[in-house]
Protein backbone atom coordinates (compact mmCIF):
# COMPACT_ATOMS: atom_id res chain seq x y z
CA UNK A 1 0.00 0.00 0.00
CA UNK A 2 2.87 2.33 0.75
CA UNK A 3 4.09 1.98 -2.85
CA UNK A 4 0.68 3.04 -4.17
CA UNK A 5 0.74 6.10 -1.95
CA UNK A 6 4.11 7.11 -3.34
CA UNK A 7 2.92 6.57 -6.90
CA UNK A 8 -0.14 8.71 -6.23
CA UNK A 9 2.01 11.50 -4.75
CA UNK A 10 4.33 11.36 -7.75
CA UNK A 11 1.38 11.49 -10.15
CA UNK A 12 -0.04 14.52 -8.33
CA UNK A 13 3.36 16.21 -8.42
CA UNK A 14 3.66 15.51 -12.15
CA UNK A 15 0.16 16.89 -12.72
CA UNK A 16 1.08 20.10 -10.91
CA UNK A 17 4.24 20.46 -12.99
CA UNK A 18 2.25 19.86 -16.18
CA UNK A 19 -0.25 22.58 -15.28
CA UNK A 20 2.59 25.02 -14.59
CA UNK A 21 4.24 24.09 -17.88
CA UNK A 22 1.00 24.66 -19.80
CA UNK A 23 0.80 28.16 -18.33
CA UNK A 24 4.40 28.83 -19.30
CA UNK A 25 3.88 27.47 -22.81
CA UNK A 26 0.99 29.87 -23.32
CA UNK A 27 3.55 32.68 -23.06
CA UNK A 28 6.04 31.10 -25.46
CA UNK A 29 5.68 31.68 -29.17
CA UNK A 30 6.98 30.32 -32.44
CA UNK A 31 7.02 32.08 -35.81
CA UNK A 32 6.60 30.65 -39.28
CA UNK A 33 6.47 32.28 -42.68
CA UNK A 34 5.62 31.54 -46.28
CA UNK A 35 6.27 33.23 -49.60
CA UNK A 36 9.77 34.30 -48.65
CA UNK A 37 8.53 35.99 -45.49
CA UNK A 38 5.63 37.79 -47.15
CA UNK A 39 3.20 36.04 -44.80
CA UNK A 40 4.28 35.62 -41.16
CA UNK A 41 2.34 33.83 -38.46
CA UNK A 42 3.03 33.63 -34.74
CA UNK A 43 1.46 30.91 -32.58
CA UNK A 44 1.75 30.19 -28.85
CA UNK A 45 2.23 26.98 -26.93
CA UNK A 46 -1.52 26.54 -26.67
CA UNK A 47 -1.52 26.30 -30.47
CA UNK A 48 -3.43 29.54 -30.79
CA UNK A 49 -2.57 32.13 -33.41
CA UNK A 50 -1.13 35.25 -31.84
CA UNK A 51 -0.59 37.31 -34.98
CA UNK A 52 -0.62 37.23 -38.76
CA UNK A 53 1.34 39.73 -40.85
CA UNK A 54 0.80 39.98 -44.60
CA UNK A 55 3.10 42.04 -46.80
CA UNK A 56 1.19 44.43 -49.08
CA UNK A 57 3.03 43.10 -52.12
CA UNK A 58 1.34 39.71 -51.82
CA UNK A 59 -2.19 41.16 -51.74
CA UNK A 60 -3.38 40.81 -55.33
CA UNK A 61 -7.15 40.95 -55.92
CA UNK A 62 -6.59 38.99 -59.12
CA UNK A 63 -4.87 36.12 -57.29
CA UNK A 64 -6.65 35.58 -53.98
CA UNK A 65 -5.90 31.85 -54.14
CA UNK A 66 -2.16 32.49 -53.84
CA UNK A 67 -2.66 34.58 -50.71
CA UNK A 68 -4.92 31.92 -49.23
CA UNK A 69 -2.29 29.25 -49.93
CA UNK A 70 0.46 31.34 -48.33
CA UNK A 71 -1.62 32.02 -45.22
CA UNK A 72 -2.56 28.36 -44.91
CA UNK A 73 1.06 27.24 -45.33
CA UNK A 74 2.32 29.71 -42.71
CA UNK A 75 -0.46 28.82 -40.24
CA UNK A 76 0.10 25.09 -40.62
CA UNK A 77 3.86 25.53 -40.17
CA UNK A 78 3.38 27.71 -37.07
CA UNK A 79 0.97 25.22 -35.49
CA UNK A 80 3.34 22.36 -36.28
CA UNK A 81 6.23 24.25 -34.67
CA UNK A 82 4.07 25.02 -31.64
CA UNK A 83 3.24 21.32 -31.28
CA UNK A 84 6.93 20.42 -31.55
CA UNK A 85 7.71 22.95 -28.82
CA UNK A 86 5.02 21.45 -26.56
CA UNK A 87 6.23 17.90 -27.24
CA UNK A 88 9.81 18.90 -26.45
CA UNK A 89 8.84 20.54 -23.17
CA UNK A 90 6.61 17.63 -22.18
CA UNK A 91 9.45 15.22 -22.96
CA UNK A 92 11.66 17.13 -20.54
CA UNK A 93 8.98 16.97 -17.87
CA UNK A 94 8.11 13.30 -18.22
CA UNK A 95 11.77 12.30 -18.51
CA UNK A 96 11.11 10.12 -21.52
CA UNK A 97 8.36 8.12 -19.85
CA UNK A 98 6.04 6.55 -22.38
CA UNK A 99 2.75 7.86 -21.03
CA UNK A 100 -0.03 7.78 -23.66
CA UNK A 101 -1.54 11.19 -24.28
CA UNK A 102 1.34 13.13 -22.69
CA UNK A 103 3.85 13.12 -25.52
Amino acid sequence: MKGMGNMLKQAQKLQGKMMKMQEELAGKTVEASAGGGMVKVVANGRQQLVSIAIDREVVDPEDVEMLQDLVMAAVNDALSRAQEMVNSEMGKLTGGLNIPGLT
